[in-house]
């Protein structure tokens, strides 16, 4: 198993909860660490349609074939009525870490999970493996665009697999499963050919009129199909960060998938060098980053706090990362020479007090896709293969 980041934090979060529950996209790698963190700990997957039909039927004699110690519970969205049966079982027992739960579907999860067992469950999220994780094996690919059109799926580094095949595969199952579950699809070829133009799209603002003209499908029917996108840990939205709402800012939200390797196959990107000479290499690296950021705080159980700035005179930043006193901007760059140019906006923002007494100009970062970084007017540029740690 590939060691990963986030098992210290739901060894402890199960120290001080009854419950942890697990959530992130199919094959990220959710039940091999669950297994893994709590091996003394029974395990049942309610994928299978009699385990299933048990733990709907019957929950109560499910549950008591588990002794004290509890059990992991994998993808439990199939049968979330039992969530009501957990919820009386922890609250008379009142131990620490008795269940452990995974699911693959953010909201449907979250809000059953929430309802259920409020107060009783920490809720942690395990995407794909970060860079700094891979750095670890000896499969890491060894330059920016390898790793960039490799992706993040555990299966990839563990297995000897072709990613391009792999990733093909994933997605008609995604689209056969997850999806079919979430929303009412009548037309798979039409949501397949949405999923592919979302892709190219990834990096930029949303249009949702325009993607819904190349889609051939309503506006409320884009918004609804985006939302499977989140729910499944497909992608997300980087919403815009507005400092004062009086400000003439752009205020669209950002579409970033949360795989390189998955928006690669969908483009149809059948190697590194040709993602290298790619029309679209900047907003795939750009994803490629901001999925690293996500990955940074997810993995410290912290919720992600990611925004990016843009304002109609032209000076815009791709991520501002809100800490608690501060908003720190970051830049990134395909490129792998470093360029004067990469500083614009940053020099463009230093005179501003209205916006410098919010976004940390002195703390900002440039993440670009060289090997070695340096310091220039104060701004600290990042190597790719740094942009987690």
């Amino acid at each position: 198993m590939i060691p990963r980041a986030l098992a210290s934090v739901l060894r402890k979060r199960a120290e001080t909860y009854p419950v942890v529950t697990l959530i992130g996209p199919r094959q990220s790698g959710k039940t091999t660490l669950c297994r893994a963190v709590f091996e003394d700990k029974a395990y049942v997957s309610l994928e299978p349609l009699d385990t299933r039909d048990y733990a709907q039927s019957d929950p109560r004699g499910f549950l008591s074939q588990f002794r004290d110690d509890g059990a992991v519970l994998d993808e439990i969205q199939n049968a979330p009525e039992l969530l009501h049966y957990i919820q009386d079982r922890v609250d008379n027992s009142r131990r620490s870490g008795q269940f452990i739960l995974t699911g693959s579907q953010n909201l449907v999860v979250s809000a059953k999970v929430s309802q259920s067992l409020a107060g009783r469950t920490a809720i942690l999220t395990l995407l794909p493996l970060s860079c700094q994780e891979l750095s670890q094996v000896s499969s890491c690919p060894s330059n920016v665009w390898e790793m960039v059109w490799k992706g993040g799926y555990p299966r990839l580094y563990d297995q000897p697999l072709e990613p391009d095949e792999w990733l093909a595969d994933y997605t008609l199952t995604y689209l056969q499963r997850d999806v079919r579950q979430l929303v009412n699809v009548g037309n798979l070829d039409r949501f397949s050919r949405f999923l592919q133009l979302c892709a190219a799209r990834t990096g930029q603002e949303l249009n949702y009129t325009t993607l819904a003209n190349d889609v051939g499908a309503a506006h409320n029917t884009i918004r609804s199909w985006l939302s499977v996108l989140y729910e499944t840990f497909i992608a997300c939205a980087i919403q815009p960060w507005l400092p004062n709402i009086r400000k003439r800012l752009v205020k669209t939200p950002k579409l970033h998938f949360l795989d390189s390797g998955l928006i690669c196959s969908l483009l149809g990107i059948a190697n590194p060098e040709q993602l290298r000479l790619h029309p679209l290499r900047g907003a795939v690296f750009e994803s490629w980053v901001v999925s690293e950021l996500y990955k940074s705080d997810l993995n410290r159980g912290k919720k992600p706090r990611l925004y990016h700035y843009r304002e109609n005179s032209g000076l815009e930043f791709d991520v501002v990362v809100e800490t608690e006193d501060r908003s720190i901007p970051v830049e990134i760059k395909s490129s792998q020479t470093i360029s004067s140019d990469f500083f614009k906006n940053f020099t463009r923002a230093e005179p501003r007090d209205d916006l410098a007494s919010r976004i940390d100009v002195t703390r900002g970062r440039i993440v670009f896709a060289g090997d070695t970084g340096q310091t220039r007017h104060g701004v600290r540029v990042v190597p790719w293969n740094r942009v987690g740690a």
